[in-house]
C-alpha cells in the first residue's frame, strides 16, 4: 500500500458572504481508509465535500490527491474527478433522460472502460431487471441507490458521500452501507461519508466530528 496519502487537507478555509463555514481545517486520509463525518448541521460538512471534489474552490488552504495539487482550471478538475473519484451526491443528480443502465455506465464510458459491470452494480444494489427503466419510474430510495452504483462502478481511488442512506429505509440502509464497505475494502479505495446516521457512521473504520475547531476523532458506544 502507498505511503502516498490519498487526501492531504493543509489549513483549508472558506465563507460565504461574511459567514466563515471552514477555518484552518487540517486532515491526511490514508490509502485504503474508510471514515465518517458527522456534525451539526451548518457546520460545512457538505462544502468540505465540494472542496475535495473541486465542485468549489477554497478561499485558503492546500487540499491534494495522491500527492498532487487539485487543479483549480475546470477542465482538468474534470477530468480528476472523472477518473479518481466517485461522489454519491445527497440530491442524486441522475440524469432524467437516460435509462438506469445508461447513468451508471457514464463513468465507464467516460474512462473508457468496459460496460458490462453497470449490470453488475444494478444488480448489486437491488436493481436488477430494472435496467431500461427511467428515473422517473423510481421511488427516492431507488434513485439514491442508482446514484450509489454510479459513483462505484469504475471503482474510483476516492470515494465522497453525503448522506447517501438519507432516503432509505433501516433495512436497505444496512445493505447499501455493508455494499459501500465492501467495495472501498475489495478495490483498496478510500472514502469519505458525510452523514447524521450513527447506522452509517458505525460502518467506517474512524469516526470524526466536524466543529468549529477542525475535525477531531471520537468514539461511539456499541460499535461493532
Amino acid at each position: 500500500m502507498s505511503h502516498t496519502p490519498v487526501l492531504e487537507l493543509s489549513d483549508i478555509s472558506k465563507s460565504y458572504l461574511d459567514r466563515q463555514v471552514l477555518s484552518g481545517l487540517s486532515y491526511s486520509l490514508a490509502a485504503g481508509e474508510y471514515v465518517a463525518i458527522m456534525g451539526d448541521s451548518g457546520v460545512g460538512k457538505s462544502t468540505l465535500l465540494n472542496l475535495i471534489a473541486g465542485l468549489d474552490s477554497p478561499d485558503g488552504g492546500e487540499i491534494k490527491i495522491d500527492g498532487k495539487n487539485l487543479p483549480v482550471d475546470d477542465e482538468a478538475a474534470t477530468i480528476l474527478r472523472r477518473k479518481y473519484l466517485g461522489f454519491i451526491f445527497q440530491a442524486f443528480h441522475v440524469l432524467p433522460h437516460l435509462t438506469l443502465q445508461q447513468n451508471v455506465s457514464l463513468p465507464l464510458l467516460l474512462n473508457h472502460l468496459p460496460l458490462d459491470h453497470a449490470l453488475t452494480m444494478l444488480a448489486a444494489v437491488g436493481l436488477q431487471g430494472r435496467e431500461q427503466d427511467f428515473p422517473h419510474q423510481l421511488s427516492g430510495g431507488e434513485l439514491q441507490r442508482v446514484a450509489i452504483a454510479r459513483a462505484l462502478v469504475h471503482r474510483p481511488r476516492l470515494i465522497l458521500a453525503d448522506e447517501p442512506t438519507g432516503n432509505l429505509d433501516q433495512d436497505t440502509s444496512r445493505e447499501i452501507l455493508q455494499l459501500i464497505r465492501s467495495e472501498i475494502k475489495a478495490n483498496q479505495a478510500s472514502a469519505i461519508i458525510v452523514t447524521h446516521s450513527r447506522l452509517a457512521a458505525e460502518t467506517a473504520d474512524r469516526i470524526l466530528i466536524l466543529d468549529r475547531h477542525g475535525l477531531a476523532p471520537i468514539s461511539l458506544e456499541n460499535r461493532e
